[in-house]
């Protein structure tokens, strides 16, 4: 995409008379799009005109999703997976290729929590956390080198996922802290490697954004990894109900799934071609 088709797009859709979208015949993996952020983001990108790929360990939640964006007039595949396993990057970006023909987007959401005091963290809990979140964005970047390592004037941006966690810490989470930080060195090394075949690469780190992630753990949600149940949340069970927890959090509540896919989506379309190597904190102004 020249400057001009740039500044055209971008003038386009801030007048309405640009109907297909900001992302209008762009083609995004997002993984962990069953659900959450995920599915918000995938919605999100097909209604500015992406064609995306939906993909989740869950694959009844994949394959909704993907309809869902169907029927609404977009276009989606699904590819169930876990991206833990060492098949799915190819699996998923030969897919789409398949599919759609190209790449230019990649959104690597997937994850989950797996806390323990760091004393108390086993192998098993901290290596999972660094093969989620590390391991996994980093093969499925490399599977697609081979489509997005050209200078072909297209549009190109990979999202990974971060989190406040892995900028400042947080108590109980040293493995998910760990891995998560790590994702910021991965994404500016991209940025780096691959910015001269026009290829963006940013990190969002979110703070609190309601989740299953985020919410009370009381409530029993779990995910299954390998047979191991892993409960997910927020223990809350010895918070005073006195104690507001927004109360460091500028804008006074949690974000949600829909609001916070904007960021990442923004950072996909012509109103960010020249931002690559940032961290962008979505937090409500927390840490501020």
């Amino acid at each position: 995409m020249s400057a001009s088709d740039r500044l055209n797009t971008i003038k386009g859709h801030l007048s309405g008379n640009y109907p297909q979208g900001l992302l209008a015949g762009d083609v995004a993996i997002i993984t962990g799009s069953g659900q959450g952020i995920g599915k918000s983001t995938a919605e999100l990108f097909a209604r500015e005109g992406a064609l995306v790929t939906v993909t989740d360990l869950d694959a009844a939640k994949s394959d909704q999703v993907a309809a869902d964006i169907n029927a609404a007039g977009g276009r989606a595949i699904s590819v169930p997976g876990n991206v833990m396993d060492p098949a799915f990057p190819e699996k998923v970006v030969e897919e789409t290729v398949k599919a759609f023909g190209k790449i230019n987007h990649i959104v690597n959401n997937a994850g989950y929590t797996h806390d323990g005091m760091l004393h108390k963290i086993n192998d098993k809990q901290w290596e999972s956390m660094l093969t989620v979140h590390q391991t996994a964005p980093f093969k499925i970047i490399r599977a697609a080198a081979k489509y997005l390592r050209k200078k072909d004037g297209e549009n190109k941006c990979i999202v990974n996922i971060s989190s406040t966690s892995g900028l400042h810490g947080n108590v109980g989470q040293a493995n998910y802290a760990t891995a998560k930080a790590g994702v910021v060195g991965l994404t500016k090394t991209v940025a780096k490697e691959w910015g001269l075949f026009g290829v963006r690469c940013n990190t969002v780190a979110f703070g609190w954004v309601d989740t299953r992630l985020t919410r009370a753990k009381e409530a029993g949600t779990a995910i299954e990894i390998d047979g191991q149940k892993v409960a997910l949340g927020v223990p809350t069970a010895n918070r005073s109900a006195k104690v507001n927890p927004y109360a460091d959090i500028p804008l006074g509540r949690a974000g949600n799934a829909e609001e916070v896919a904007g960021s990442v989506m923004m950072l996909c379309t012509p109103l960010a071609t020249y931002i690559t190597g940032h961290t962008l904190e979505v937090t409500g102004g927390r840490g501020i």
